[in-house]
This record gives structure tokens, C-alpha cells and sequence, in this order.
């Protein structure tokens, strides 16, 4: 059988949270939920037990009396975050304005589907009910979105649990997964997310290390062998940013990097610069390397190449974003294309280069560990949250 592999991944990938684009005045015939549910129930499901079960309201009070529930247990907090930070800029802003338009229309959506489980949650971590509902409302979200339909995975009204139940008639024994509005959607072009690209968040055998290219069979230093370390700070971005713009700042927790300073009278970041950091290593002694700053934008990433900007030996970069109210700080690194202080081993050892390159990688991980670390000492402080809920990134 031949399957258009463009349109599947274009649903795929620009299946969104639509809330501000559904279609409110358009009716939705069971029919097609019908239709989609056939579609999801194909999901894997644990031990082949077809244990799902979907309550779909139609019924205007009853809407009603969910949105109710739904303006309790998270609406006013939306809501309420979306008028303070309205033409702030703030990172949260458009989703807040999404999710609180979702809050205040809830009622007028023309079905709002429940995905219940037969069965209640042991809390113990293994494999259970979720694993066993989700990839299926995936599967309905996917194929309403390939009809025109729009959808959004939401859970705050699952606050109330108990009321959400009693109002839909669910048994004791059953647990209910998620509240998904359903609604034709003005307009179908949706744009894909940003997101990494995976050779930047897969790794092959060992967690944390990255390819650029490959790898080979054995891996050498032409494959862009590399890593990466990531942390959440509870800080604001601009106070992050000014830590890890702080050249020396890593010499006070690295087992290697000594220090460094701005060269050309030049006294702080920006896009060009040069810089001298100083290095040791057991088995090289001390040495020093230029440094030129190849990667800048403000408070979200400030990057170096060494030795050569045209041919460098490493990359090194901070990249910062913020994420539920902190600072995802992401520290990476990759080795080559240029010569580097381990180029002389492989050149004599040519059999050992994949040993090398997992050695010399796995030690740049342990400091860049201990480096984040001590960023987030320096500026982690407790943030206090109104409410835990944040809205999808992708929302339409």
C-alpha cells in the first residue's frame, strides 16, 4: 500500500492548540467525531485491552457547567495572567491570550470531548492507564486536524474530578485524561513549531552526545562529536544571561578551564569579539586559545568558536529560553572541524580515535556540568506561582 508520506507528516506536524482559531459558530456533526474516534481507538493500548471510553457534550448546559468548572480550577488564572502581561512582550503572552480567549468561549465550542479509562491510576510509575489513552487522543487530534478541525489537549478541569464526573455520570473506576474542545477551525494553514532539530536532542548509545554528521562506523572527529548540558533556573532570563556572559565565571567550578579575558580593548560580548581563556589538562600542562564570539543575540544565546573562526577546533554555546516561569539554560558543545588539543593523540593512536573522542567528550561534560551548576547557584531563588498551568507554545 502507498502512503503519502507528505500529507501524513504535514498533519503530524502542524497539528496545533487551536484555541483562538476555533470556529465558534460552525455546527460539527457527530458523524465526523464518530469518524475520528474510530481512527484513535487504533492506538496501541497495554495488554490489547480496548479500555477507553469517550463522553462527548453537545448539550449547552451542560457546556455550560463545565466551563464553569474550567473557569474555577485554571480560566481565572489565565485570564487574569493575560491581562497583566498584554503588551509586555513577555515570552507567555500569546499563550495566555490563547488560553484565557479558550476560558472565556469554552461554552460556546460545539463539543467538548472527554477521554475517560476504565481503571484508576496506582500512582506507582509504571506502565498504566496513560500510556495506554494518550497516543490515542493524539491519533483524534491528528485526524480532526487532517478534516479541518481544531483541537487542544487541556487538564485543569480535572481540578474538580469529582464534579466533572457526577456531571457526566462517570463511574468509580473510571479515570478521566483530558478535556479536548472540538471545533472546525477559521482557516487550515498551520505553521510547524520551532523546535531543535534532532541531531541536537538524540543521541546515539550515550545520553548527551551529539553528531553533526554520522557517525561513522567507528566514529571520528569528522562526525562532529559533541555534547551538551541543560538546566532549569528558577531566575529571570536577564539575570541568567548575565552570569554566563561572564567570561571567568567558569574558572571558579571547572576542573580545566582557568580563566579568561577580553582581548582588543575590548570589555564585553558582542558578535566578533576575541577573547584569550586559559586551560590545563593533565596530560597537555597549560596552555591558552583564542577564542571569537560567533554566536550572539541578547539573553538568549552567546557562543564561541577556538583557535580559527574560519576552521575552529571547538564550538562552545550558552542558549537561553524561558519556560514556566524560568530559565532553560542549555550549554553545548562540538568538537572539530578543525585541529584541537586532541588531534596529536588521534594522529598517533588512529586505531583509538573512537576511545578518544568518547574520553575527551564525556570529560568536557563533566565540567560543563560542573559549570551550570554553579550558574545556577549563582542566580536560582525561589519564584513564587499564582497557579501551576501554563499554556501549550504552539496554541493558534
Amino acid at each position: 500500500m502507498d502512503i503519502d508520506i507528505a500529507s501524513v507528516d504535514e498533519a503530524l506536524t502542524t497539528t496545533r492548540a487551536v484555541r483562538l482559531r476555533l470556529d465558534l459558530e460552525r455546527e460539527v456533526d457527530n458523524d465526523i467525531i464518530y469518524e475520528c474516534i474510530d481512527i484513535a481507538e487504533q492506538a496501541p493500548s497495554g495488554g490489547n485491552q480496548g479500555s477507553r471510553r469517550w463522553v462527548v457534550v453537545r448539550d449547552p448546559a451542560v457546556k455550560a457547567k463545565i466551563a464553569e468548572l474550567y473557569m474555577a480550577t485554571g480560566g481565572e488564572f489565565m485570564i487574569g495572567a493575560r491581562d497583566r502581561i498584554a503588551g509586555t512582550g513577555h515570552p507567555q503572552e500569546k499563550v495566555m491570550q490563547s488560553a484565557a480567549h479558550l476560558a472565556e468561549h469554552l461554552a460556546e465550542v460545539p463539543a467538548i470531548v472527554i477521554p475517560t479509562i476504565i481503571g484508576v491510576h496506582d500512582g506507582s510509575g509504571r506502565p498504566g492507564l496513560f500510556d495506554s489513552v494518550i497516543q490515542s487522543v493524539w491519533s483524534f487530534c491528528v485526524a480532526l486536524r487532517a478534516r479541518g478541525l481544531g483541537s487542544a489537549w487541556t487538564t485543569a478541569v480535572l481540578g474538580r474530578r469529582d464534579e466533572l464526573a457526577e456531571l457526566l455520570g462517570v463511574p468509580d473506576g473510571n479515570t478521566q485524561i483530558a478535556m479536548i474542545p472540538v471545533a472546525w477551525t477559521k482557516g487550515t494553514e498551520f505553521k510547524r513549531a520551532p523546535r531543535y532539530p534532532a541531531r541536537e536532542i538524540a543521541y546515539i548509545d550515550h545520553y548527551a552526545h551529539t553528531w553533526e554528521r554520522g557517525p561513522s562506523d567507528p566514529p571520528t572527529l569528522a562526525d562532529g562529536p559533541g555534547t551538551v548540558v541543560e538546566v532549569d533556573i528558577k531566575a529571570p532570563v536577564a539575570e541568567v544571561w548575565d552570569v554566563v556572559t561572564d567570561i571567568d565565571f567558569g574558572a571558579k567550578f571547572s576542573e580545566e578551564f582557568l580563566g579568561a579575558c577580553w582581548a582588543d580593548g575590548v570589555d564585553g560580548p558582542a558578535l566578533g569579539a576575541r577573547f584569550i581563556g586559559s586551560n590545563q589538562h593533565p596530560a597537555i600542562g597549560e596552555w591558552e586559545v583564542t577564542c571569537f564570539v560567533h554566536r550572539y543575540e541578547e539573553h538568549a544565546e552567546f557562543g564561541w568558536v577556538t583557535s580559527d573562526p574560519d576552521n575552529p577546533g571547538a564550538r562552545w554555546c550558552f542558549e537561553l529560553s524561558s519556560i514556566a516561569g524560568a530559565t532553560r539554560l542549555r550549554y553545548t558543545l562540538h568538537l572539530g572541524p578543525g585541529p584541537s588539543g586532541i588531534s596529536a593523540a588521534i594522529a598517533s593512536m588512529p586505531d583509538k580515535e573512537p576511545r578518544i573522542l568518547f574520553r575527551r567528550v564525556e570529560e568536557h561534560r563533566a565540567n560543563m556540568q560542573l559549570v551550570v551548576d554553579g550558574i545556577k547557584a549563582a542566580t536560582h531563588r525561589p519564584v513564587h506561582r499564582q497557579n501551576p498551568i501554563f499554556g501549550d507554545d504552539r496554541s493558534e
